[in-house]
């Protein structure tokens, strides 16, 4: 069986994505996608049997990809707020650059594909941040609510600061970035 085509791929995740973040996961068809993508709908069906095969298929890609900028440049041996600052800065900067991916798994989360095995999945790719948090609750150093109530507040903190920052609402400076990540730290420290 010939390898499949790293640049067809490529195109087709970026095609998905983009059609995800114009109109959305459930109006989404493999002919749309195909057409985006450049590719003829056959060729489509080569790469992925079913629309739910491509879409599980690209959560999991996007999901590690995003897991691992997360933790980018940590250094274990830094104060936990500036780790704490490093990661919000580096989700912030993927959602910034990865703006059509990360509406893409916002929407595959809610969406009927968001599997048992997705969650599985996605608990296993953010543990290493899972155990910082929980850590740092032991210590003292953030709240002890329930860790998910953390990570939606770091997690909406980052999405709305993105948004700020790309409808132009917030200016893109140093500045303005302390604001929002010292809004983040307010709410989440102990």
């Amino acid at each position: 069986m010939k390898p499949k085509d790293e640049d067809k791929l490529r195109a087709i995740a970026q095609a998905t994505f983009r059609l995800v973040e114009q109109t959305g996961l459930s109006g989404l068809t493999m002919a749309a996608i195909a057409r985006e993508a450049g590719l003829a709908t056959g060729t489509l069906y080569v790469y992925f049997k079913s629309k739910e095969e491509l879409l599980t298929a690209l959560y999991e890609q996007a999901k590690t990809e995003t897991a691992a900028t997360l933790m980018q440049g940590d250094t274990p041996q830094d104060p936990f707020k500036r780790r704490f600052q490093r990661m919000w800065t580096n989700w912030l900067n993927h959602r910034l650059t990865q703006y059509a991916q990360m509406v893409f798994l916002e929407q595959y989360y809610n969406s009927p594909w968001f599997s048992e095995e997705s969650r599985n999945l996605s608990a296993r790719l953010i543990q290493a941040w899972l155990d910082l948090i929980n850590h740092a609750k032991q210590q003292q150093i953030l709240k002890d609510v329930p860790t998910p109530l953390l990570l939606n507040s770091f997690a909406g903190s980052v999405r709305e600061t993105a948004n700020l920052l790309r409808a132009g609402t917030l200016p893109h400076d140093d500045a303005h970035l302390a604001m929002a990540f010292g809004l983040c730290w307010d709410g989440m420290k102990a």
